[in-house]
């Protein structure tokens, strides 16, 4: 299949690169002209703008914009409308807003444009992992781009099977799945990335708790422990219950240093946190842990802990996120 790709940084790059490789055609385009040339050497085809890239597509098209939320999305989408026609697909595989989704729906809907709203995960490692996606939109558009979906998707894998699923959703197995309508898609995404935000959250508290414990001052006799924290991580990546992603991610930046004296401990947010929350409050959903992980990022940026570095240093990991750093 042909596909446009609007956005070339880490992850729009690596999905362009998935794609070609499984026999895809990619037509490519990013206001830095860096990424698309080193894509076009890989095959891609460079499109020198957005008219460009509507030009050298073949009706229905396919566009997947892969930016950052807010205005930069917004104003591609909105120059893509008046560009593309009836039947094409345009598609927002970044950590958008659903509510934005549901609106942007209803306008392209209106001139005949089909819109999809991505959930996508898998940050840096994509290109190899693949990517768990979360799709929203027409079921018409996701049946046509399914081998798309397909490519990108992980797979099976490794990953033993569930039990008790005979006769569900195939490819909810695969690392993809068509959630609903249009905003359904970037809802559950915004959710995964709350859940992500109290996970990260119990790490850094768990690893904060060890670290204390194992003060010289201060503490109770019966505290005459000096833990090496790099260690427990390491073991609890070894039939533990708490086994996951994010305490490899956590287990190899204790190892590099573990003191982790690259970051503050100044943790940012990315925006599907306080959409959770807001979602939360909306639904009348207790959501206390999910609510205490986004509060305790706010606090990070007024007083640090050694725990606040574990978060900067997964988020690292995983999505090649830039905190701010230490002067001097």
């Amino acid at each position: 299949m042909q596909l446009g790709v609007i956005g070339l940084g880490r992850m729009g790059g690596n999905i362009v690169r998935r794609l070609m490789r499984a026999g895809h055609e990619c037509v490519v385009y990013d206001r830095d002209p860096k990424p698309g040339h080193a894509l076009a050497a890989d095959g891609a085809v460079l499109a020198s703008d957005l008219r460009d890239m509507v030009a050298k597509l073949k009706a229905p098209r396919a566009i997947w914009v892969m930016l950052p939320a807010g205005s930069i999305t917004e104003g591609t989408l909105g120059e893509l409308a008046g560009l593309v026609g009836e039947g094409d697909v345009l598609i927002d595989g970044g950590n958008a807003f659903w509510k934005d989704d549901v609106r942007r729906g209803k306008e392209l809907a209106a001139k005949g444009i089909h819109y999809m709203d991505v959930g996508t995960s898998g940050g840096v490692h994509g290109l190899e992992r693949g990517y768990c996606l979360m799709i929203g939109g027409a079921k018409e558009a996701f049946d046509r781009l399914e081998p798309i979906f397909k490519v990108l998707a992980p797979g099976k894998g490794e990953v033993e099977p569930t039990r008790h699923r005979e006769g569900r959703n195939p490819t909810a197995e695969q690392g993809y799945l068509h959630c609903g309508p249009t905003g359904s898609g970037h809802f559950v995404k915004m959710v995964h990335n709350g859940i992500e935000y109290g996970m990260m959250q119990a790490f850094a508290e768990g690893f904060d708790l060890l670290r204390n414990a194992s003060a010289k001052e201060g503490l109770p006799a019966d505290y005459g422990f000096d833990f090496d924290v790099a260690e427990i991580a390491e073991v609890w990546r070894r039939g533990s219950v708490v086994t996951s992603w994010l305490l490899d991610l956590t287990a190899e930046a204790l190892a590099a240093d573990e003191e982790l004296s690259a970051y503050t401990g100044n943790v940012s947010d990315s925006g599907e946190g306080r959409w959770t929350v807001d979602a939360a409050v909306e639904t009348a959903t207790p959501a206390e842990v999910l609510t205490s992980a986004l509060f305790a990022r706010f606090r990070s940026r007024v007083d640090h802990t050694f725990g606040e570095k574990i978060l900067s240093a997964m988020r690292a990991g995983f999505g090649g996120h830039v905190e701010p750093k230490k002067q001097g």
